[in-house]
């Protein structure tokens, strides 16, 4: 059976993970198109891996993201767009938000 592609394809481990979970607010304002766009920008930046999404009705998110090293993290998260990304996030389109970073020593399929 195929993989579905909502599964990112990524290297032997080790490599890291940025885990972002999150509560929407009710509005958009614009939230869909700017999710989009970060996930091309990010698709461009050195050493991304590739990334896993999931969301409920309810506003709740999880999105996962795999990268190559710390310093590839370190400058996604400097760059300039994704930057004025996070704070209009801030201010407009999470209630809350909590972040997490960890380093992927195994993985295996079923």
């Amino acid at each position: 059976m195929p993989v579905s592609p909502a599964f990112a394809a990524l290297p032997c481990p080790p490599y890291y993970a940025v885990i972002f979970s999150s509560l929407r607010t009710p509005q958009d304002r614009g939230y869909a198109a700017m999710a989009d766009r970060m996930m091309e920008l990010a698709e461009r930046q050195p050493g991304f891996l590739g990334a896993e999404s999931a969301g409920e009705d309810s506003g709740f998110g999880i999105t996962v993201s795999y990268w190559q090293s710390l310093e590839s993290i370190a400058a996604w998260k400097a760059d300039a767009e994704h930057r004025h990304a996070q704070e209009t996030g801030k201010r407009d389109w999470y209630a809350h938000y909590e972040i997490r970073i960890a380093r992927v020593e195994r993985a295996y399929a079923g």
